[in-house]
């Protein structure tokens, strides 16, 4: 059988009865547009998480107070508080580990700010010059603090841009903002930089915090040489494990203690929360892909529930096809291209509605999505796979069928 004639029978037969075509292919539409919607939303929450994490810094490691916890127990209650570390700690990091290239000791604690009769709860950072480096913190206006301010202790901040529109208003400029005061437990502060934002919600709002000299905060707000974590930046990726095991020991010793499952401090690696993060978004990826694979099983279905339905509609044409001299491949070849065809058509529609359905996700439901090529030739595949698999048996049963039994059919 030419090509051109078995198009022509094809499309011809599709044709003949439009409203059973459409809804078959309509069951493939669905299918294959959940598949790539779903798949690109999965993707689109990886590398959200993703970036997110890897906004907070480059080869970082976090070393936070509080008790470790060994399997079978439970967190210990004084986990983030700044208890245990002190700034002695993260000077000795920076003195004894091989390959830091950067440190930035922190303390943290939410105060009440006051500005204008305005007034807001927000996160009190005590930072050195370095952690702007370390935990990629732009300044979109002003400058950082400086080691200057924070050997002097000056009474110096600089604002998140949610902090800035909470004490002085949404329509509250970067530039008009330097210079002012707020007010920190009765304490002024002049504002000299706004940070550039950077996104977040709740408590991990980055954008929702003030910055202030660390050697200031730790005199009026800690009153104390505590602090609430140290972020250490390596020079490669490569030996963030080594740096972390010698951390370990360093702080082990300087805390006097001998057994590492007591240790009063924990140590969060940037690479291994990348890598965690990931695999959780993969699994979520390929758990939303797989409930939306069965609107496509379904969709497989209706094509082999329609070919069967024309192979017996269409017994007597398969007899007179025979009589004449069709052999039994022709007929198969006839039967599976229609329903691959079907397949195909709805393909190429659900790709483009699941295109369609992601970027109306992204703009109006606030949620990123990725679309990725591999997911569209995927879901296209599987389209073409599923025309092959359900359409068999219809186009298998249409050639055996007998021809003398077929013209006999009413």
């Amino acid at each position: 059988m030419k090509i051109s004639d078995l198009l022509e029978q094809t499309f011809s037969s599709l044709l003949a009865n439009k409203a059973r075509s459409g809804l078959t292919i309509l069951g493939i539409v669905i299918g294959i547009g959940s598949v790539i919607t779903m798949v690109s939303i999965g993707q689109g929450a990886s590398g959200t998480i993703t970036s997110s994490i890897e906004s907070l810094g480059s080869n970082l490691l976090i070393v936070m107070p509080g008790m470790s916890r060994g399997v079978g127990q439970q967190v210990s209650s004084g986990r983030g508080n700044a208890q245990t570390l002190t700034l002695e700690d993260a000077q000795a990091i920076e003195e004894q580990v091989y390959g830091v290239e950067n440190i930035a000791p922190l303390y943290s604690s939410r105060l009440q700010v006051t500005a204008k009769g305005a007034n807001t709860n927000t996160t009190i950072n005590g930072a050195t010059a370095a952690y702007s480096a370390v935990r990629n913190v732009g300044v979109e206006s002003g400058i950082f603090i400086t080691d200057e301010h924070d050997q002097a202790k000056s009474k110096v901040a600089v604002l998140g841009p949610t902090t800035v529109s909470d004490l002085f208003g949404e329509d509250a400029q970067a530039d008009d903002t330097i210079g002012r005061t707020v007010r920190i437990k009765n304490i002024d502060f002049k504002i000299i930089g706004i940070t550039e934002a950077k996104g977040g919600s709740g408590f991990n709002n980055q954008d929702d915090a003030i910055y202030v000299p660390l050697g200031t905060a730790l005199h009026y707000f800690a009153g104390s040489d505590k602090i609430s974590n140290v972020s250490v930046q390596g020079e490669s990726q490569k030996i963030l494990d080594q740096m972390e095991n010698d951390i370990t020991a360093l702080l082990l010793e300087r805390h006097k203690i001998t057994d590492e499952t007591l240790a009063d401090f924990q140590i969060m690696n940037q690479a291994d929360i990348v890598a965690s993060a990931s695999s959780i978004a993969g699994t979520l990826t390929i758990l939303l892909a797989s409930i939306a694979g069965i609107s496509l099983l379904v969709g497989g279905i209706g094509i082999m529930n329609m070919m069967l339905t024309t192979v017996t509609e269409r017994t007597r044409e398969i007899g007179l096809r025979k009589a004449v001299g069709a052999k039994k491949g022709d007929i198969a070849v006839q039967f599976l291209a229609e329903a691959v065809t079907l397949t195909f058509v709805g393909g190429a529609v659900g790709v483009g509605l699941g295109w369609l359905a992601s970027l109306a996700v992204s703009r109006f439901g606030n949620m990123a999505t990725e679309i990725s090529p591999v997911s569209v030739l995927l879901a296209f595949g599987v389209s073409a796979v599923i025309g092959i698999i359900f359409g068999y048996y219809p186009a298998w049963r249409a050639a055996k069928l007998n021809p003398i039994n077929a013209l006999r059919y009413e």
